[in-house]
C-alpha cells in the first residue's frame, strides 16, 4: 500500500521517464493506493492547469482513494510540522501516510524528500 505525494503525480503526468516507470509498474499489479485531500488541493490549485491536465489528474485520482483531511490527519499534520518544522501540505500528507500505514511515494530530487527524511517513522519510496 502506498501513499502518492503530489510531486509524484505531477511528475508522472508530465511524463518523468523514471516516474512513470515506477507507478507503472506499481499500477500494473494489485495495489492500493492513497492520497491525501491536500494532495487534491495541491493538484487543482495550479493556476496554469489546461482542461487537459485536470482530466489526466482525475484519472489518476480515480485510481486512487481519497483520505480526507479529519481530526487525526490534523493534529497529526500539526505535530509533525511542530516537531520537523515542515510545511503545512507536507506534514498533512506525511500524516496521511502514516495514519493509513502505508509507503509514501515522492521524488527524491524534490525539497520535500529531504523533509520527509526528517519524519522517522515515516515509509519512504523515493523515484
Amino acid at each position: 500500500m502506498y501513499t502518492l505525494d503530489t510531486n509524484a503525480i505531477i511528475y508522472y503526468l508530465n511524463g518523468d521517464k523514471d516516474a512513470v516507470q515506477f507507478l507503472n509498474k506499481i499500477l500494473a499489479r494489485p495495489v492500493t493506493l492513497y492520497v491525501s485531500a491536500m494532495v487534491e488541493i495541491e493538484l487543482f490549485s495550479s493556476k496554469n492547469v489546461s482542461q487537459i491536465e485536470l482530466s489526466n489528474i482525475e484519472a489518476i485520482l480515480e485510481t486512487t482513494f481519497n483520505v480526507p483531511i479529519d481530526s487525526r490527519v490534523a493534529k497529526l499534520a500539526a505535530k509533525l510540522r511542530r516537531d520537523f518544522n515542515i510545511k503545512i501540505p507536507d506534514s498533512a500528507i506525511a500524516a496521511t501516510a502514516l495514519l493509513t500505514n502505508t509507503t509514501l511515494i515522492t521524488p527524491l530530487i524534490t525539497r520535500n524528500d529531504k523533509d520527509f527524511r526528517k519524519i522517522p517513522d515515516l515509509k519512504l519510496e523515493r523515484i
